[in-house]
């Protein structure tokens, strides 16, 4: 019987490991060949090759999911771990580890709770970044020459915001047509924000002054891309002040904390755009009357202030009289006072010159001196030469027999060694009388009372020149000359002039300095 049983197991089919896993793969994507799961996301992780890689599960199961790189660009949201999803797919299984997943094709948050949850999360993480920040929005240009317009070029919107800006001030408007709803709306609406803060400001196409990001209204899923992070940071970057008019009212999306201002609607972000024409045209018109108004009572003002002020002043010739007088005495007292101060000078000069004595004077002297001295040579010369007639008379009679050449010889030696002494002697005498004369000189000028300035000291005079020798010839307010080897200088005594009583006596019995050369002898 054992034979039995085991002949009848041995008619079933046999199947290989791969034959089977592939039958149960053609079974799986047979039955269940586009499906939607919804669940939570579990370990979710993002493969080197841009594969996404996931679990489903909820309260009892779970299902592996993978989402492949071209596909994970397209889809509309960035899953997370904790993110109730709701994906769309096609089953199938895996034969290398025995398991079945789900490749997704699309994917979208589980109901408006969690999209909620998933707002505000992002909202308090780009909080947290300072995306948000007050310190970081920008001032709207009061009337910007060009307005770029991030929105769908078929809408309602587009046309909403020109005719508004048409009938306020209508101002150049550059459009970045984008699609404002679906799986590639945010990536649009981010380039076309970037595009317009690229632009070269200096280039054909000028560069707006003010953006406008807008969209008509609709439900939370429809305004999502708003909502995208790539959105949000490409708001918050722009240097170029941007309005929000994303749906109605009451709606609000990241992108509006992100902008410099929101608009509730797409016609009030207009509105807010530009003033409007005929009303700046008033106030300037109110504005500019009201100032020539202003101008005329100040000019009026102003004019009866000056004649008032004209009528109590006094009369120029009775206030300026006492004035002149005192200026026409003071004019005359110092043509007076330069008069007598030259009076002086002429004085000073007058008494230092007849001080001093002539060089008439000097040069007789001299000439007296030189007269003397060429006495003297000439008596000295006439005594030699006597002598020397003498001598030559005893020569003479000593050479009597002498032969003539020989006398000649002789005589002519003698007058040799004669005109030898000579010369000597007349060296000697005018050496004598120079160094005679040097001395003089050199006593003299050491006299002179100027060799003493240069040594630190000041002759000190009055106001009319006249030395001042002691302290009680001066008192305090004097006005005093000071004289110094380089120049003179003005000065008024300050203090009370004092006698110095206790002056030290001099030594009689110090002994002279020692001869230092400078002055020669008088002998």
């Amino acid at each position: 019987m054992n034979d039995k049983s085991l002949e009848t197991t041995t008619n079933l089919t046999e199947y290989s490991v791969s034959q089977l896993s592939l039958a149960l793969k053609r079974t799986v994507e047979e039955s269940y060949s586009y499906v939607r799961v919804r669940g939570e996301v579990s370990g979710f992780k993002r493969a080197a090759s841009g594969h996404l890689y996931l679990t489903l599960k909820d309260d009892k199961s779970v299902l592996d999911a993978v989402c492949w790189r071209g596909v994970a660009g397209r889809l509309a949201l960035q899953p997370e771990d904790g993110m109730e999803v709701i994906a769309t797919g096609r089953l199938t299984t895996y034969p290398g580890r025995s398991k079945y997943q789900i490749v997704i094709d699309s994917m979208e948050l589980a109901g408006e709770g969690a999209l909620l949850k998933l707002l505000e999360d992002r909202r308090k993480k780009m909080v947290a970044e300072g995306l948000f920040d007050e310190d970081r929005k920008q001032p709207l240009p009061f009337l910007p020459t060009v307005i770029g317009v991030v929105t769908s070029p078929t809408g309602a919107v587009i046309r909403d915001i020109l005719h508004r800006l048409d009938d306020r001030f209508p101002r150049r408007v550059l459009l970045a047509p984008v699609v404002v709803q679906g799986q590639y709306a945010a990536a649009q609406v981010a380039a076309a924000i970037a595009g317009f803060n690229a632009m070269d400001p200096t280039g054909p196409v000028p560069r707006p002054d003010l953006l406008i990001v807008a969209r008509g209204g609709g439900s939370l899923e429809d305004l999502w891309s708003f909502n995208e992070e790539v959105v949000v940071r490409a708001a918050a970057a722009s240097t170029i002040p941007l309005i929000s008019a994303i749906g109605h009212e009451t709606d609000t999306t990241l992108v509006d904390f992100a902008a410099d201002f929101r608009a509730p609607t797409p016609t009030a972000a207009a509105e807010r755009a530009v003033p409007v024409r005929e009303a700046l045209l008033e106030s300037v018109l109110d504005r500019s009357s009201r100032l020539v108004g202003a101008m005329a009572r100040y000019v009026d003002d102003c004019r009866l202030r000056v004649e008032n002020l004209a009528q109590r002043l006094p009369d120029a010739t009775r206030l300026l009289g006492l004035h002149m007088q005192r200026f026409d005495g003071v004019v005359e007292r110092l043509g007076m006072s330069g008069t007598n101060y030259l009076d002086q000078k002429r004085q000073a000069v007058a008494l230092n010159s007849a001080r001093l004595r002539r060089p008439e004077q000097v040069l007789n002297d001299k000439k007296s001196q030189l007269s003397l001295q060429g006495t003297a040579l000439t008596m000295h010369v006439n005594r030699v030469l006597g002598q020397l007639k003498d001598r030559m008379s005893s020569t003479r009679s000593r050479y009597h027999n002498v032969p003539l050449t020989r006398r000649l010889d002789d005589e002519n030696k003698s007058l040799d060694r004669l005109a030898l002494t000579l010369n000597a002697a007349a060296a000697r005498r005018t050496e004598t009388a120079q160094s005679r004369l040097t001395s003089l000189s050199e006593l003299l000028e050491s006299y002179s009372f100027r060799r003493v300035l240069e040594r630190g000291y000041a002759v000190v005079r009055d106001s009319e020149g006249v030395p001042i020798t002691s302290v009680m010839g001066v008192k305090a307010g004097d006005p005093v000359g000071l004289e110094f080897s380089d120049g003179s200088a003005s000065a008024i005594v300050t203090g009370d002039a004092v006698e110095c009583l206790a002056a030290p006596k001099r030594n009689p019995r110090k002994k002279p300095k020692p001869d230092t050369g400078r002055q020669g002898s008088l002998l």
